[in-house]
């Protein structure tokens, strides 16, 4: 099972605001999931990007797949992908 952590879509038509959830690759964007382990809100200037370390180091380890914005959204964060 390819395993990514990825966006999925939240809130209002005009008003986005994200979850950093881990996912199983074959389902849809906003589809079902395995745990959430961040948000990211692209609104407020600047915005507001909030992730658990803890988790988001211990999928990396079992071998899950950020997506590029995620991977952006991490060194943010300060959480080392590579």
């Amino acid at each position: 099972m390819a395993v990514k952590i990825r966006l999925t879509r939240r809130g209002g038509r005009k008003k986005p605001f994200y979850r950093v959830v881990v996912a199983d690759a074959r389902m849809p964007r906003d589809g079902r999931f395995i745990e959430i382990v961040g948000t990211y809100n692209p609104l407020p200037d600047p915005s507001e990007v909030k992730i658990d370390k803890k988790k988001v180091e211990k999928w990396l380890k079992q071998g899950a797949i950020p997506t590029r914005t995620v991977e952006k959204l991490l060194s943010i964060a300060g959480i080392e992908t590579k």
